[in-house]
């Protein structure tokens, strides 16, 4: 790691570590490796590398003091926060940048926030609404750490080790032109359906208009509830439309009652679309050329990529074309639970920031 990461003016480094390793021996080797110099992380549903997609590796990027500054809050304790936490701990991190929180009049230029966050913890929604609620307009984009296919454990790093029911805030200024930016490859129907009955911090909707979830949903993809599968809900997911955008809702499971789990809450009156998927290689390359058109010169992409988008192309058989696009795009990131962009907690979408002419840099170390 040492060797491709490590910088004279190193200012902090980003480790991506798949959940296999050891968590102690990678403790040992951060703190044998980059002695003095703050590093951050988590485990992830997958790694992004040079290579595009790959399992079982540690990717990374770092940062150098010539071009960036950068605070780090570490959350812990995630089942009793509370929306109030989220002005402590950024007048705490911006206060550390030498900065004022961000109002409709000042806005500090050449800033942006990162979140990483336990994925198992199920308080994606009111960690990022809080702390988007007092960053904003400071574009904050974020991803849930991963446990491959297990939906165990997920950690985050910070302070020299591994945590759970925590979540890391990153905040960092730049002289590189940079975009933070979100995209996936759907776009909404005419189907719409209202929420009748849901228990938003399970993540469970059990009535939509007035019946059954599942039934319900299955009807409005021209099924039957008892063909539902995870491949169904990857192909026909669910958005909202907040603030103009329409963002993803994935559907975990059916539950015995009829019920729908979802990755995210999801609150009793929401009007649900249903949506329908486009060619996730030809958009995910069109979206990135875009970026890279607006930046005019691309250095490499921190990217956080839903586990459902990596599932679907292995289903469709497009992981190498996939891979060869974030390939050629340079970006370095990892497969998460879930994704974060402002104040939204979302799912089958990509979030990530590009960065221009400058020097991050980036990190592989393959499965041993």
């Amino acid at each position: 790691m040492r060797q491709q990461l490590w910088r004279e003016d190193l200012e902090l480094v980003v480790l991506f570590i798949a959940p296999d390793h050891n968590r102690a021996a990678i403790e040992h080797a951060i703190a044998a490796e980059f002695a003095g110099a703050e590093v951050i992380g988590c485990t992830t549903a997958g790694e992004i590398t040079g290579e595009g997609y790959k399992e079982g590796a540690i990717s990374g990027i770092s940062f150098d003091r010539s071009h960036f500054k950068s605070k780090i809050a570490l959350i812990p304790r995630l089942q009793a926060f509370n929306m109030e936490d989220g002005e402590r701990i950024t007048h705490d991190v911006m206060a550390e940048l030498g900065a004022l929180l961000p109002n409709a009049k000042s806005a500090p230029a050449q800033t942006f926030a990162m979140l990483l966050v336990d994925g198992m913890s199920k308080q994606e929604e009111v960690v990022v609404s809080s702390l988007n609620r007092f960053l904003d307009p400071i574009p904050l984009f974020g991803g849930s750490a991963g446990d491959g296919l297990n939906f165990g454990s997920t950690w985050v790093y910070a302070h020299g080790r591994f945590h759970q029911d925590a979540a890391i805030l990153a905040v960092f200024q730049t002289s590189c032109p940079f975009k933070v930016f979100k995209l996936d490859h759907f776009e909404a129907t005419g189907r719409k359906m209202v929420v009748t009955e849901a228990d938003p911090n399970a993540r469970l909707v059990r009535e939509i208009n007035g019946e059954p979830a599942a039934p319900a949903y299955a009807r409005m993809v021209g099924l039957v509830a008892q063909e539902l599968s995870p491949m169904i809900f990857a192909a026909h997911p669910v958005v909202v439309r907040v603030g103009g955008e329409y963002h993803v809702r994935s559907i975990q499971k059916v539950e015995k009652d009829g019920s729908l789990r979802f990755y995210c809450g999801i609150d009793e009156g929401l009007v649900l679309t249903v949506a329908k998927g486009m060619d996730m290689a030809a958009n995910l390359s069109a979206s990135l050329q875009a970026v890279n058109k607006q930046l005019g010169d691309v250095e490499l992409i921190l990217g956080f990529d839903c586990i459902l988008r990596k599932l679907e192309a292995e289903q469709k058989q497009q992981t190498r074309e996939v891979s060869s696009v974030l390939r050629h795009h340079k970006v370095v990131g990892f497969s998460t639970y879930g994704e974060q962009f402002r104040s939204m907690h979302v799912n089958q979408t990509f979030t990530g920031v590009a960065i221009g002419k400058g020097k991050p840099r980036s990190f592989e170390q393959a499965a041993e």
